[in-house]
């Protein structure tokens, strides 16, 4: 009778180790996501603040909006880096 009782609290403890381990696991992997949100939303705001910085015109502003909305960020990037070496090629 002691053996077996030992044997079960000897199994939940395991199963009780098993499972803080697991919450540990996805407590670090929650941590790891939080911090790759946060980057990703500084990089939005550098790049929101590049498109006003850059774009000269309303219509040029709309137009890199839309194409980080729905072609993403490399492309918006892309769009300004075309709209800068235009800016440069431009006589003032």
């Amino acid at each position: 009778m002691t053996l077996t009782l030992d044997n079960q609290s000897q199994i939940r403890e395991s199963s009780l180790t098993q499972a803080l381990r697991q919450i540990q696991e996805l407590n670090s992997k929650i941590q790891e996501l939080e911090q790759h949100h946060q980057d990703y939303v500084r990089s939005q705001q550098n790049l929101i603040r590049a498109i006003a910085e850059i774009c000269i015109s309303p219509i040029q502003e709309v137009q890199a909006l839309r194409i980080l909305i729905y072609r993403g960020e490399a492309a918006c990037r892309q769009y300004l880096r075309s709209l800068l070496i235009k800016q440069s090629q431009t006589p003032v």
